[in-house]
């Protein structure tokens, strides 16, 4: 090894320069920063497994809460609120049109159950607003101001047009790079001589990371059931993790250098021949599998090269394990953990245990450029348990709401036999007492195999499906469920993830019942008042769920609001549409909350992130979940 040649010839270095420590002291430092980088190694993984622990009790906490504000919301009420009607809505709704002129306006449609069709693009304009809570009444304290700035979300950064998250995860983003930052320069000796104890201590965080990054990025992982949050939410971290790695490669490749320049060019030892050393030139191969799986990783290369990135994501990343794994004695043990994760959520999860073949019905849907993949069976009978719920199951025995999948159409071509594309499940959930489930999947055409299946769509009703799933969390139902109006805004087919949500937020029966029974007794409705705000590009996409299911919704108590369509009518007012429904919806009861749901696409995100956060810092109780792949 590196380490017992520089031991070796650190004599030599002894003898040329006078000023040099002696051989011993030199020895007795290398071995001491030796054993400082094992015992720094041991304990980041121990400071990250607290860090684990306290996100899980943070987790239980709010889980128990949710559980008893939940409850609570289940309660009956003597009299059920109900969707209001034409004439009610517009006076409480009134608009003033160019002419100054009380109206809604001539872009606007009712229906009879008070649901709103269509909609001017900016219903609620800010002089109209009318706050039912007065904020003279509003306790505004330092937790409204700390949990305002915490949900705040900046704008993307200048030129590279990179989206940022909001504050929270951005500070435990930072948090989790300052603990490897002190681990990885802890107790350290700044010194020429000594520099091979800093290549050595980046390598092994390099591997000690690894683990961590792998769990991050698997689809089935034990950080789902301890924080509740499934692996698309913790993606970002999974990726600021892998971009940190790749910049610890390289300390740890000029390090590396830095020692070759130190000990063995002064002694003859040439470029030429520090490159042919085996530990040395494995160790260039494997960063440069780790610098190339970095940039083939950028969005910027996953928005036009996506299924290329997926076959490099995994065929770069086996390879460079293999490297690394004779690159160093020390990274053995990770890299065989490592590669335990990755077999057992790669092979015995998703290939043995989530996925299955079905045959799914394809329509080209109104607007020419969707498709909707449909399919039913029956639902085997399993008796549910707490094992069951916490291990991996396939779709057919069922799905939560707001769930999503990974779609294999291995008939479309060769190359996307091995390609698997999440799409959320459009459909609502089966219930438990349910014999049978219709799963629907939009599928709006891009590009690569979107518009393969397009194009597939105009020749054939059916085709032949592998889906791996179902995956995410109940994190955002919960989030509903416990607070006492929920919003949810959509954008496009991000209602896919709302539509479920609502039904089971609001269906009086349960899915599957027979639909010409008498549904639920007023008196027996939940207290919980909800609405949809869904912003469409035409006015076709409407069709993608189906205005006979929201009416469906509508009538359960669900306020529908459907601005006009964006090709029409341009970017609509989102704070205006977010702010003008919470207000009109909370009745001002002290300690009242509110959860958001919002999906679409990354401007329309942020709008009513950052719109919510600042209704939080007026003293209202605000909660937010953003539902996306990625940031």
């Amino acid at each position: 090894m590196i380490i017992d040649r520089i031991i070796a010839q650190s004599g030599d270095v002894f003898i040329s320069s006078a000023d040099r420590e002696s051989r011993e002291e030199l020895v007795r430092k290398l071995i001491a920063g030796a054993e400082r980088t094992k015992w720094a190694i041991y304990h980041y993984q121990i400071t990250l497994a607290c860090v684990v622990l306290v996100l899980a009790i943070r987790h239980a906490w709010d889980t128990f809460t949710r559980s008893r504000r939940a409850a609570k919301l289940s309660r009956p009420l003597a009299v059920y609120a109900r969707a209001p009607t034409v004439s009610e809505y517009k006076a409480r709704e009134r608009c003033r049109d160019r002419d100054g002129s009380d109206s809604l306006g001539s872009s606007t449609t009712l229906m009879e159950d008070g649901m709103i069709v269509e909609q001017a693009s900016q219903p609620w304009k800010a002089d109209d607003r009318t706050t039912l809570l007065p904020k003279s009444d509003r306790k505004v304290t330092l937790i409204s101001r700390l949990r305002s700035f915490l949900m705040y979300q900046p704008r993307p950064i200048p030129f590279f047009n990179k989206t940022l998250p909001e504050n929270a995860t951005t500070l435990l983003i930072l948090a989790l790079l300052a603990i490897n930052i002190y681990f990885t320069v802890l107790e350290i000796v700044w010194e020429i001589p000594l520099m091979y104890v800093f290549s050595d201590r980046t390598s092994l965080i390099f591997a000690a990371n690894l683990p961590w990054l792998y769990i991050l990025g698997a689809k089935n992982q034990p950080l789902r059931l301890l924080t509740g949050h499934s692996y698309e939410h913790l993606n970002i971290l999974h990726r600021r993790l892998g971009e940190w790695l790749c910049f610890v490669a390289l300390l740890h490749a000029g390090s590396m250098f830095m020692t070759w320049y130190t000990f063995f060019r002064p002694n003859g030892g040439s470029l030429q021949w520090f490159l042919a050393e085996r530990t040395v030139y494995i160790g260039l191969i494997t960063l440069a599998l780790y610098e190339t799986l970095y940039a083939t990783s950028l969005a910027s290369f996953r928005r036009w090269w996506y299924e290329l990135f997926l076959g490099l994501h995994v065929g770069l990343q086996a390879g460079a394990l293999g490297f690394l794994y004779f690159h160093h004695r020390g990274t053995k043990s990770f890299v065989r953990i490592t590669l335990a994760i990755f077999l057992l959520d790669r092979l015995v999860f998703r290939l043995l245990a989530k996925t299955r073949s079905i045959q799914a019905d394809i329509k080209l849907m109104p607007d020419r450029n969707t498709v909707l993949l449909s399919a039913n069976w029956v639902l085997p009978t399993r008796r549910r348990t707490l094992l069951t719920s916490v291990l991996p199951h396939p779709i057919l025995q069922g799905w939560s709401p707001a769930a999503h999948i990974f779609l294999t159409i291995p008939s479309l071509g060769h190359s996307h036999a091995l390609q698997a594309h999440p799409f959320t499940i459009a459909s609502a959930a089966p219930a438990p007492t349910d014999s049978h489930a219709w799963l629907n999947l939009i599928v709006r055409a891009l590009d690569g195999f979107t518009h393969d299946l397009l194009l597939r769509a105009h020749t054939a009703q059916t085709l032949k499906a592998r889906l791996d799933g179902p995956y995410g969390s109940s994190h955002a139902l919960d989030m509903l469920r416990s607070n006492a109006v929920a919003v949810a805004l959509v954008g496009g087919s991000g209602v896919a993830v709302a539509y479920p949500l609502l039904w089971a937020l609001l269906h009086p029966t349960p899915a599957g019942a027979d639909a010409d029974a008498d549904p639920e007794p007023a008196a027996s409705r939940p207290k919980r008042r909800t609405a949809l705000i869904w912003i469409v590009h035409q006015a076709e996409h409407v069709e993608w769920i189906g205005r006979e299911r929201l009416d469906e919704l509508a009538a359960l108590g669900l306020k529908v609001v459907l601005p006009a369509p964006t090709r029409e009518a341009g970017r609509p007012d989102v704070e205006g549409l977010v702010r003008g429904v919470i207000e009109e919806m909370t009745t001002g009861e002290e300690g009242e909350s509110v959860g958001v749901l919002v999906s679409g696409p990354d401007g329309m995100n942020r709008a009513a992130r950052n719109c919510c956060a600042r209704m939080v810092r007026e003293g209202l109780g605000i909660e937010v979940r953003v539902e996306k792949f990625g940031w």
